[in-house]
């Protein structure tokens, strides 16, 4: 049934939606994707009643790390808890206080990741926040396509494959990058995290072709 209270969605969702298709065609080269790799800084790590500290992205076009595309942005959070995770992040509650409007970090987000194919490391955390975030703002959720570099990193490296435990647990960041020999950027912030996860990304990316001998294509990407 139509519901005639809806509001309709502003321009910035509309455009949004209209040019994020949910699905990559596989036969496309991963050379001719854009991708963000992507991160999110959180109070804590309860959905729905913890909140977005700051956001941190890194393009990746034709194969490589744009690194004048990188943004951050610290998120106001005026009543921002001084717990246990701020050991993790750095972020102070008077920092918080001091940042851009969660509807305007928000806003800004959509039009970057317009497009684009969104890379994290266990993003599914990230997506469940900013999601909250987005139909409190902006009456929507993300809709681009998912790629997390722990799962992918569970089905192209031997050491991190699925064993049938019941305990194990997907790798962590640092130890892909460990396995891969890559720098750590900034652990547990925004910024460094994602650039980090970009680095291990080409890195996966540039493994499988070696590998296979051939080029990479989004279905061996998205399976």
């Amino acid at each position: 049934m139509f519901n005639w209270f809806r509001r309709p969605p502003s321009p910035l969702v509309a455009n949004y939606r209209r040019d994020t298709p949910r699905r990559i065609d596989r036969k496309r080269l991963w050379t001719d994707i854009n991708f963000i790799a992507l991160d999110a800084e959180t109070t804590g790590f309860l959905p729905g009643q913890d909140r977005l500290l700051s956001i941190g992205l890194v393009p990746v076009r034709e194969g490589n790390i744009d690194v004048a595309g990188r943004r951050t942005w610290l998120v106001q959070q005026a009543d921002a808890p001084s717990n246990e995770a701020v050991k993790i992040h750095g972020i102070a509650p008077a920092e918080s206080s001091a940042g851009m409007p969660e509807s305007q970090v928000l806003a800004e987000l959509l039009e970057v990741l317009t497009g684009n194919v969104i890379v994290g490391h266990h993003i599914g955390f990230d997506v469940i926040m900013i999601n909250e975030a987005l139909a409190q703002h902006h009456q929507t959720k993300l809709r681009n396509p998912l790629l997390d570099t722990a799962a992918l990193a569970g089905r192209q490296i031997d050491a991190f494959h699925k064993t049938g435990y019941v305990n194990q647990r997907p790798p962590s960041l640092e130890e892909v990058c460990s396995y891969a020999n890559l720098p750590i950027m900034g652990r547990h912030t925004a910024s460094g995290d994602a650039f980090t996860t970009a680095q291990f990304f080409l890195w996966l990316c540039s493994r499988f072709q070696i590998r296979h001998h051939r080029k990479l294509l989004a279905g061996d990407l998205f399976r």
